[in-house]
């Protein structure tokens, strides 16, 4: 800017110069090179000229295009005497300052025309919306293939586990009434999604059902005006669950500590251990996602329509754990079943903002005397809208054998996270009011799928003694709605907010009756307010879903040599994997002390935990009439040079996932 400036100077300057030249040429044409005659030139004086200004004279830049605007003036005016006082600037955003304490007291000896002129309502630019949409989303293939004993390899048809947890994932979408809301930001849209809630809640409050009678093995609901307290499968319960004390041990996939130093030299007398430990699950899927939304902080609203809030959470888990194994083998002493857990959390409480302070002259509490507007013309949106998504498959297919040493096996243990977290932070004001509707809209919903039937077989002359871990998987979905700000704090609207809308409108500053005398504002000496002409949508929706198949083929085969089956420690474990949910919503309604409505007031809260135990029986079946069908697909020569184009994903939207690659590049590892 500054550069530009000197530029500026630069070109008038030769500008000018160049007039003044071509103006003296001109001057010389016309005079023919005689020098002025005295006549024209003016008569002498005998007083001093001074050809400089008097005074100093500041050079500054030339700035072109200069803008003014006068600051504001507030006048102090005695209103006894009519004395008007020297003008002083004041910033207008200042609440406390000089033009914030009117002074001015009315006297009936006063005539009309010295009455103190109301100035004009100075109306400020309020916060704008804040909108989020994330999606994140994960998609790993890990089917591994090893043989340890160097034979043909063998190919096992496994393309059923996907056909699985498709099935099973429609069947948990399907317990969820509200699985087909898509992201929006209208208020139509929202407002046609809280009209669903509130019709398919308050259907199920009245009917006083406490579930939805599909006959499964977890299947409850609860649906209220509001909700309050802890469920942990369908059961209220004070007990607090912790996921890290449930986790399953992952046993080699674990993750590897930091050796504690010893004094002095290690020895070891023998020889290796003679151990095989296979690890082909110990996966872990986890989606985590917290809010914290304060919207608008402030300890008063005043709402002139309607008020609806909705709080929601959908759980539901599906698994099948159905395993082959052999009889020769033994299970472990920590041997688990799957674990499924649904856990919500409802609450309801209220935060109150430190109480105002400020006192009269005489101690007692001061009233607000000028208030200080801010405007939005329209709609104020809050939309927080997550997705979270995992699809995994590890079926490992392994021909494992004893070496007469230590040895280790880990074809799983994969981890996938999705983590995520907002908060929404706003500006604090000590009266909001809306001039249409608030939607207030808090929906979790949770889906954890899981497929783990495993067969475990021991070959032909492998010896006994092996322990066989299958299961000891845990599901855990984990949510919960914390809102600041009770459903007591509604009352009926003062007279004095109408009027605060009037003179907004007509631009009157002055403080219209009964607001100042509101009890809420006692301890302010001026009113920070915000106006907002149109609606308020807050909307917190998360969604997570976690589908994971790991259905595994170990075959123990016979060592080729006798020493090395002789008095070894075989462990396999095929499950140990952890399918997880967890979001949590804290939601700033208001800040303690009272919401004014108009209108309405519409408050539907509903649980519904859901969980199907399958018992599928397919199998993985060895394929000896040719390759797999992938395989043939894709080594298929087509002579014709034909394409076809039938092939379809149904992603649903516009998710990346669809076009995503297998995490696993190294797709089999052959030994």
């Amino acid at each position: 800017m500054y550069t530009e400036s000197i530029n500026e100077i630069i070109a008038h300057f030769i500008g000018l110069f160049e007039s003044e030249v071509e103006m003296a040429r001109m001057r010389i044409r016309y005079l023919g090179g005689r020098a002025d005659e005295d006549s024209v030139r003016l008569p002498p004086s005998d007083a001093p000229v001074r050809l400089d200004p008097p005074g100093h004279v500041e050079l500054s830049d030339y700035t072109p295009g200069v803008s003014y605007r006068a600051p504001h003036y507030g006048f102090h005016i005695e209103v006894h005497t009519g004395k008007l006082l020297t003008p002083r600037h004041h910033d207008p955003d200042d609440l406390t300052g000089f033009h914030f304490r009117h002074r001015m007291t009315s006297s009936p000896d006063l005539p009309p025309d010295r009455l103190p002129v109301q100035h004009e309502l100075i109306i400020h630019t309020g916060p704008g919306s804040a909108i989020t949409h994330v999606v994140q989303s994960n998609l790993l293939q890990d089917d591994d293939y090893l043989d340890m004993t160097g034979g043909p390899r063998l190919f096992y048809d496994l393309s059923y586990v996907n056909q699985r947890l498709a099935e099973y994932w429609l069947k948990g979408d399907a317990l969820n009434p509200f699985s087909d809301f898509h992201r929006t930001d209208t208020y139509e849209g929202v407002k046609a999604l809280a009209d669903r809630a509130h019709e398919a809640i308050s259907l199920l409050a009245e009917s006083g059902v406490s579930s939805l009678g599909t006959g499964n093995d977890q299947d409850f609901v609860a649906a209220g005006k509001e909700l309050d307290g802890s469920w942990v499968n369908g059961k209220s319960t004070t007990e607090t669950l912790k996921m890290d004390e449930a986790m399953p041990d992952r046993g080699i996939a674990k993750p590897h500590e930091e050796p504690e130093g010893v004094e002095g030299s290690a020895s070891q007398i023998g020889g290796a251990e003679n151990s095989l430990t296979v690890a082909a699950g110990a996966n872990v899927l986890a989606n985590e996602f917290s809010l914290v939304d304060s919207g608008v902080i402030s300890p008063v609203m005043a709402v002139m329509g309607n008020y609806q809030q909705v709080d929601s959470i959908v759980q539901t888990w599906v698994y099948s754990d159905q395993d082959k194994v052999d009889d020769i083998f033994t299970k472990p002493a920590d041997h688990h079943a799957t674990v499924a857990n649904n856990i919500a959390t409802f609450a309801r409480t209220s935060y109150d903002l430190p109480p105002a302070t400020a006192t009269t002259e005489d101690g007692t509490p001061a009233f607000p005397s000028a208030w200080r507007v801010s405007v939005i013309n329209g709609d104020v949106s809050f939309v927080n809208w997550t997705e979270q998504y995992h699809f995994m498959t590890d079926n490992d297919v392994m021909t494992v054998t004893t070496t007469g040493s230590s040895a280790s096996v880990l074809t799983g243990g994969n981890v996938s996270l999705n983590l995520a977290s907002f908060l929404g932070l706003s500006l604090q004001y000590d009266l909001v009011i809306v001039g249409g509707n608030v939607l207030d809209m808090n929906m979790i919903s949770q889906l954890a799928v899981l497929y783990d039937n495993d067969t475990v077989k021991a070959g032909a002359g492998a010896g006994a003694g092996a322990t066989v871990q299958t299961s000891n998987n845990l599901l855990w979905n984990e949510a919960s709605i914390h809102n600041i700000g009770l459903n007591n704090r509604f009352d009926t609207m003062p007279d004095y907010v109408s009027k605060a809308v009037q003179h907004i409108n007509d631009r009157n500053g002055s403080l219209p009756d009964g607001m100042a005398s509101d009890s809420l504002f006692a301890g302010k000496q001026g009113l920070n307010v915000l106006y907002i002409t149109g609606n308020i949508f807050n909307i917190n929706y998360i969604r997570q879903t976690s589908v994971l198949g790991d259905a595994d083929h170990v075959t123990q085969a016979a060592s080729t040599l006798l020493k090395n089956s002789a008095g070894a420690n075989v462990s396999i474990d095929t499950g140990s994997n952890v399918v997880g949910n967890s979001a949590h919503i804290v939601d700033y309604d208001s800040f303690g002390a009272k919401t004014y409505l108009g209108g309405q007031l519409y408050s539907d809260a509903v649980l519904i935990q859901s969980g199907i135990v399958e018992n599928d029986t397919s199998i993985a079946h060895l394929m000896t009439g040719g390759l797999a069908n992938e395989l043939v697909a894709f080594l298929h020569d087509d002579a014709t040079g034909s394409h076809s184009t039938d092939g379809v994903f149904n992603n649903g939207h516009d998710w990346s996932w669809a076009s995503a690659h297998p995490a696993d590049v190294m797709q089999t590892a052959v030994a």
